[in-house]
């Protein structure tokens, strides 16, 4: 009987354990919002909002299971209540700052080539040469140059808002916000890369 008892209360604690991890959610809204402030600042104030632009796909906070699993969810939340962040989203380090204020300089050597459609925004939140035919022969590395400092920084900006939330492990998440909320943020006429290759225009 002890044994038995001993066997329930261990099960018991790794049910809840695992609720608990379980429920550990990425806050895309609040991401969103981070992501759109810093946008902001590196490209200036948005546009007039344009009708019928997607709002962003990523999972709204605690809607940890898609529509599938009510039933899963409902039975976790019986045992331990879900771990929802409700703090801000960090993006106020020296790091991220300096990272954000380097990348606001070079966008205004950039944005001549976005607004030539000679460089695009990717759908892995960096950007690229899309047609270095459009750039004279003279201006071709310096462009490359830009575009590489760029990406450097995108990539050091997704690590360090992960690194400053305390979740190294959302990386890939911010950046995925960041990619969408780029080509949203993006002028009409600026061209983009699908996740399956092609090039679009706004």
């Amino acid at each position: 009987m002890r044994r038995l008892k001993l066997k329930l209360l261990l099960a018991t604690t790794a049910l809840v354990t695992a609720c608990v991890t379980i429920n550990v959610y990425f806050p895309a809204a609040q991401a969103e919002r981070a992501a759109d402030r810093i946008i902001s600042d590196v490209w200036g104030p948005e546009p007039a909002q344009r009708e019928g632009e997607p709002q962003g796909w990523l999972v709204e906070p605690g809607r940890l299971l898609d529509a599938t699993g009510p039933v899963l969810l409902a039975a976790l939340d019986f045992f331990v209540p879900r771990a929802e962040a409700q703090a801000d989203f960090d993006i106020e380090t020296p790091e991220i700052r300096a990272l954000t204020a380097a990348m606001s300089t070079r966008h205004l050597q950039l944005r001549p080539s976005y607004d030539a459609g000679a460089i695009g925004l990717t759908a892995d939140g960096l950007v690229d040469i899309r047609d270095r035919n459009l750039v004279p022969l003279a201006d071709r590395n310096t462009l490359r140059q830009l575009v590489d400092a760029e990406n450097r920084d995108r990539n050091a900006l997704y690590q360090a808002i992960a690194v400053a939330n305390g979740r190294p492990e959302w990386e890939a998440d911010i950046r995925k916000t960041f990619a969408q909320r780029w080509v949203s943020r993006a002028e009409s006429g600026w061209w983009y890369r699908t996740a399956g290759g092609q090039w679009q225009q706004k």
